[in-house]
């Protein structure tokens, strides 16, 4: 035994934790098996997994990719494992592939949508990735247009008719909000762009045909790509209209707050299918005789405004989530009400409600299959219409796996974009 006076003169080297404090042993200790109960449940999983496995794996390990009917599909996997063997014919995706992507379209025409789905990512990324040059963002604006171009066909003076109108509202609230209120000269303004579409763009469209393209009518739209356009709008555009809403109804004008809440509920006591119903069978009624709207526009329109009501309550939530002080530090900085919503309020709300935000935005676009309902071929309606081919008659897990695997690979996307932008801003942490 040292004496009393006696201690360690030189300092110890650092050493690792015990193996059982760190590492795999120690992840699993503490979330698979830190009690009993989590044993057995552990446990219980992982038999279930195995049994799942078990059974679904032959099933895929004895698909068929190569065959001409489901009757065929079935002698090859006899004849290859032996009867009573099971397996996936997916030899029915590979022949039907190209429809379920493109529907209907004609086939020397695949490179328009395929060209406009990559422009779409072209002109998403300076609005995802604020890392990229703003400019880049002109070409976010004008993507509208060339999508429509590229998939219906026409002159392209017919879209760019349609910006012109946007350039004489800008023009009309210029000039009067100079000698006006900020309201009159968004009234004026929406009235003079409405005007102009109805009774002057179509003509100076046609007068004027620029670099035409062959048409392509909406009754050729099908599969992903309907799906893609009419997701893809009704989110690009309920997003600023929820935006609208949601101020309307928080607003201290009686006729805006009344017209907005009136809409909301009413949009949101309402199923979806009856909306796409009245826009397939109804909404002409109303129109003028001889009037031709388009069923995807139709379709396109109730859908977004559907979306629009359910976006208009998640981002309230947003507003009322904000602290009072927000508001009067902006009244304090001496900014009017649109100069304080858009720089100081605005951004705080769509941050705090960004989950919600895209919760909605994957909700509408799964709902996009219910247009099936309303005659639209889209994947779900391709599986139908495949089906009652007599070759692939019986057929199911096959179609409705591959619908459900591109649908999740866009919907997963998006769940993985909104937590990598609520990292990024730090949602909970300021």
């Amino acid at each position: 035994m040292a004496g009393a006076g006696s201690f360690r003169r030189e300092m110890l080297e650092a050493q690792a934790p015990p193996a059982a404090r760190t590492g795999r042993l120690r992840w699993l200790q503490e979330n698979l098996f830190s009690s009993w109960q989590n044993a057995l449940l552990t446990l219980l999983s992982l038999a279930a997994i195995l049994w799942l496995v078990a059974h679904v794996w032959p099933w895929f390990a004895h698909s068929v990719w190569d065959a001409g009917s489901l009757t065929e599909c079935r002698a090859i996997i006899r004849e290859t494992w032996g009867e009573g063997a099971s397996g996936a014919c997916f030899a029915v995706i590979r022949e039907r592939w190209q429809q379920f992507l493109f529907g209907f379209y004609p086939r020397e025409l695949y490179w328009r949508p395929t060209l406009a789905f990559v422009l779409m990512f072209a002109a998403l990324a300076p609005i995802l990735f604020a890392e990229l040059p703003r400019r880049l963002r002109w070409f976010a604006v004008a993507f509208p247009g060339i999508a429509y171009w590229l998939l219906w066909g026409g002159p392209a003076s017919v879209p760019l008719a349609v910006y012109a109108g946007f350039a004489i509202a800008f023009l009309v609230h210029r000039a009067v909000a100079a000698r006006a209120s900020e309201l009159v000269a968004l009234i004026l303004a929406a009235a003079a762009m409405i005007l102009w579409w109805l009774h002057l763009a179509g003509p100076v469209a046609r007068a004027l045909p620029i670099l035409p393209l062959q048409p392509v009518g909406s009754s050729r739209f099908g599969g992903f790509t309907l799906s893609l356009v009419i997701g893809v709008t009704g989110i690009a555009f309920s997003l600023p209209l929820g935006i609208l809403l949601a101020l309307g109804r928080r607003s201290q004008m009686f006729f805006v707050t009344t017209l907005c809440v009136g809409f909301i509920e009413f949009i949101r006591g309402v199923p979806l299918i009856t909306l796409l119903l009245v826009a397939s069978f109804l909404l002409n009624i109303f129109l003028p005789p001889g009037t031709n709207f388009d069923i995807i526009l139709r379709v396109i329109i109730m859908v977004t405004l559907f979306a629009s009501a359910y976006m208009a309550e998640v981002i309230r939530g947003g507003l009322a989530a904000l602290p009072r002080g927000q508001y009067e530090a902006a009244d304090a900085l001496g900014l009017d009400y649109w100069k304080s919503t858009r720089l100081i309020i605005m951004p705080q709300a769509l941050k705090i409600s960004i989950p919600g935000i895209v919760n909605t935005f994957i909700s509408l676009f799964k709902d996009t299959t219910l247009v099936a309902i309303i005659g639209l071929l889209d994947p779900i309606g391709l599986t139908t219409a495949i089906r009652a081919d007599t070759n692939w008659n019986g057929i199911v897990w096959e179609l409705y796996g591959f619908v459900a695997l591109l649908f999740f690979l866009c919907c997963y996307g998006m769940s993985q974009y909104s937590q990598y932008l609520e990292r990024k801003l730090r949602t909970g942490q300021r």
